[in-house]
């Protein structure tokens, strides 16, 4: 990775770390050990997306987006795209067929009210920030499954009688005394 940046960066890459082998190693250590969660294939091919999409030394931040977007194992989605399922499923959220649970659940984390009612500007970056643990997750191996509600009893649709509503208000009346 640092060989092609080198040698498609050149007067950036020398200008950041120069003839110095010592700043050039620990640069090297810093980005091994943000970058060892990711495998070699996702790591090379990251860093020719950048050379490809970019006319700047990628910062350790950039590169670190750019693996997760290599690395993304199949079915899950741009986070763009996570948060716009997530934004118009309707409701019971649970019962709904979803891209991946990993969308499901970062939505679920996120809130609903908030996806639901906050501006986008506001709603995406938290989702997201969300969203991209999940992803992290997911290429360490974890898998996720979505909960489905449990269906009500047939007595759960019956009224309570009058006297076990007396009953409830009594012990709330105790309670607040």
């Amino acid at each position: 990775m640092f060989a092609l940046f080198q040698i498609n960066y050149h007067n950036q890459y020398y200008s950041a770390f120069g003839d110095n082998t010592k700043s050039e190693n620990l640069a090297k250590n810093l980005w091994l050990n943000k970058l060892k969660q990711f495998s070699a294939e996702t790591i090379c091919g990251a860093a020719e997306k950048i050379i490809a999409e970019n006319d700047y030394l990628p910062t350790l931040h950039k590169m670190l987006t750019a693996c997760r977007q290599v690395g993304m194992p199949k079915g899950l989605p741009s986070p763009r795209s996570a948060y716009n399922e997530a934004c118009n499923k309707p409701s019971p959220k649970a019962a709904q067929h979803w891209s991946h649970a990993a969308v499901y659940l970062a939505a679920r984390d996120c809130g609903w009210h908030m996806l639901g009612n906050e501006i986008e500007r506001k709603a995406l970056p938290l989702f997201e920030e969300i969203y991209l643990q999940y992803c992290e997750r997911v290429l360490s191996g974890e898998t996720f499954t979505i909960e489905r509600p449990k269906e009500l009893s047939e007595d759960a649709a019956k009224l309570a009688s009058k006297s076990h509503n007396r009953s409830q208000l009594k012990k709330l009346q105790q309670l607040m005394d």
